[in-house]
């Protein structure tokens, strides 16, 4: 079998990986081992983290819709039911920012909820 010599592509695909751990601690940026460990560690963690940020941001959505529905005298289940009664469909992200930016515009979708609850 002839021998096969891998240099270019062993070199630009270990430069790729350093590249990556620019600016890890210690070892991590200078070995190629140790680098290409820690940047398969990182790219599961982004990933994770990416799915993390979603489930984060929604809560953070919820909090506020929740917020705001209280000071309408209504909990945020029930102004959900009732928006979904009355065929509201507004996502929770456009919801909480008209609930911070629009307190009227909010007032409006609250009596909405309320009147399809009654």
């Amino acid at each position: 079998m002839a021998r096969v010599k891998g240099g270019t592509v062993t070199r630009a695909r270990r430069k790729k990986v350093l590249k990556l751990a620019k600016g890890y601690y210690g070892a991590k940026h200078l070995l190629y081992r140790t680098a290409h460990e820690q940047v398969m560690r990182s790219l599961a963690y982004a990933y994770v983290g990416r799915k993390q940020t979603k489930r984060e941001m929604r809560k953070l959505w919820i909090a506020r819709i929740n917020a705001a529905a209280r000071m309408h005298d209504m909990s945020y289940s029930k102004l959900m039911h009732g928006l979904k009664l009355a065929n509201v469909s507004v996502n929770r992200k456009m919801l909480s920012e008209i609930a911070i930016h629009d307190p009227k515009g909010f007032e409006a979708i609250v009596n909405q909820a309320k009147a399809a609850l009654n």
